[in-house]
C-alpha cells in the first residue's frame, strides 16, 4: 500500500517521501521504515504533533491506502491574534470592508 509522509523541519523546509508499505502498518511504523526517527529525533517529542490528511492521529494508528501523513509544528502565534494585529497595523483605509470602523470595535472587525 502506498502512502506519503511529510515532515516540515523548519519555515519552507518541507521534506516528503513516497513509501510502500504493508498493510496493518501504524503511523509509528511508517516513521521508522522510512528511516525518520533516527534522522530527525525530534519528531518524538510532545511538541510536534502528527497527523492523517491534517487531523491529528494517534501514533499507533493504523494506515490505509493514500493516506498523507503529516509531522507538524505547534503554532506559535493564535491566527486570530496575528489577523487583529496585521489589520491594527495598517491603519485606516479609505475604501474596503474595513474602512468605515465602529467607535471603540477592535481591528478587524
Amino acid at each position: 500500500m502506498k502512502i506519503v509522509l511529510l515532515y516540515a523541519l523548519a519555515p519552507r523546509a518541507v521534506h516528503e517521501v513516497a513509501l510502500t508499505v504493508r498493510e496493518g502498518c501504524t503511523l509509528r511504523g511508517a516513521l521508522e521504515l522510512a528511516g525518520w526517527l533516527q534522522r530527525f529525533p525530534e519528531i518524538e517529542t510532545e511538541a510536534l504533533t502528527a497527523g492523517i490528511w491534517g487531523r491529528k492521529a494517534a501514533w499507533d494508528r493504523v494506515l490505509k491506502e493514500g493516506d498523507r501523513v503529516e509531522v507538524v509544528r505547534g503554532l506559535r502565534v493564535d491566527p486570530k491574534v496575528a489577523r487583529r494585529e496585521r489589520f491594527a497595523g495598517q491603519g485606516a483605509r479609505s475604501t474596503g470592508l474595513f474602512a468605515r470602523r465602529r467607535p471603540g470595535s477592535k481591528a478587524g472587525y
